[in-house]
């Protein structure tokens, strides 16, 4: 396990302070989740960008747009 230090903002510092107290956590634990949910976010755009460089195009923009057409609502 590493130990990190990081300087913040008081201000920054002080709202993580309320944050991980409003869900009872510690500090660490609170950095620790938003961590890895960055790290998994960066992964997964990682593997859309990879995807997306190998795949069609034209079958990608209609897929979004049937998804598109299936989330409208129905017309009144």
């Amino acid at each position: 396990m590493t130990t990190l230090t990081i300087r913040l903002p008081d201000s920054t510092a002080q709202r993580l302070r309320t944050l991980a107290r409003s869900r009872g956590l510690s500090m660490n634990k609170l950095i620790q989740e938003m961590s890895t949910q960055a790290i998994a976010a960066f992964g997964a755009e990682a593997r859309f960008r990879t995807l997306a460089s190998r795949g069609d195009r034209a079958a990608a923009l209609a897929i979004l747009d049937r998804l598109d057409s299936a989330g409208e609502e129905p017309p009144d």
